[in-house]
C-alpha cells in the first residue's frame, strides 16, 4: 500500500502499484452501467489513462479538458481513456456539458477493479487517486505518474511526450 495525501492529509492507496516495464494488469470498466470493457478491447492502441478522483471538480475537470484537446493531435494509433468511479451517465452528462468528445471516459464504480489493480483506490474515499499510465500497443507500461497530492495537476507535457515517443 502506497501513501498519498489530499490537502496534505494523508490517505491509503489500496493495490499493488506498476512500474515502467511491467505487463500492464486487466481491468473491468463500465461504459455505462451494463457495458464492462477491459484492457483486451483497446489492443493493438496506444493507451493514455488519466484517473482521475471525480470530474466534477476543478483538477480533475481541466485534466480531462487537457487530454481531450492532446487527443486530436496525437492520432487514430492512440485511444486516451479517462477513467473515474463517477457513474457513467454523470460522466457522460459531465462530458455533454462541457463539450467533450475526444477521450473515453471509463467508470471503476462497480468493482474498483482499475483501481485496486492499478495502486490508485483511495481506501478512505473510495476514489482513485490522480494518476497517469501509458501503455504501448503491446500493452507494456511505458509511462507512469502517481501524484503524491491529490489536487495537484500531472504532467501534462510528460504524458504526452510519452506517447509520442510510442507514435
Amino acid at each position: 500500500m502506497a501513501q498519498a495525501t489530499f490537502k496534505g492529509n494523508p490517505l491509503t492507496l489500496a493495490g499493488n502499484t506498476v512500474k515502467v516495464g511491467d505487463k500492464a494488469p486487466d481491468f473491468t470498466l463500465n461504459k455505462d452501467l451494463v457495458t464492462e470493457v477491459s484492457l483486451k478491447d483497446y489492443t493493438g492502441k496506444i493507451k493514455l489513462i488519466s484517473v482521475v478522483p471525480s470530474l466534477d471538480t476543478g483538477v480533475c475537470d481541466a485534466q480531462t479538458r487537457r487530454f481531450n484537446e492532446e487527443a486530436v493531435k496525437l492520432g487514430d494509433q492512440v485511444v486516451v481513456l479517462t477513467v473515474s468511479v463517477d457513474l457513467p451517465f454523470a460522466q457522460a452528462r459531465w462530458c455533454g456539458a462541457a463539450g467533450i468528445e475526444n477521450v473515453i471516459t471509463l467508470s471503476d464504480y462497480k468493482k474498483h477493479s482499475f483501481g485496486k489493480a492499478y495502486g490508485v483506490l483511495i481506501e478512505e474515499f473510495h476514489l482513485l487517486m490522480r494518476s497517469i499510465f501509458v501503455i504501448d500497443a503491446n500493452d507494456t507500461v511505458q509511462y507512469v505518474e502517481y501524484l503524491g497530492e491529490m489536487t495537484d495537476h500531472p504532467n501534462y507535457e510528460a504524458a504526452v511526450e510519452a506517447v509520442r515517443k510510442l507514435i
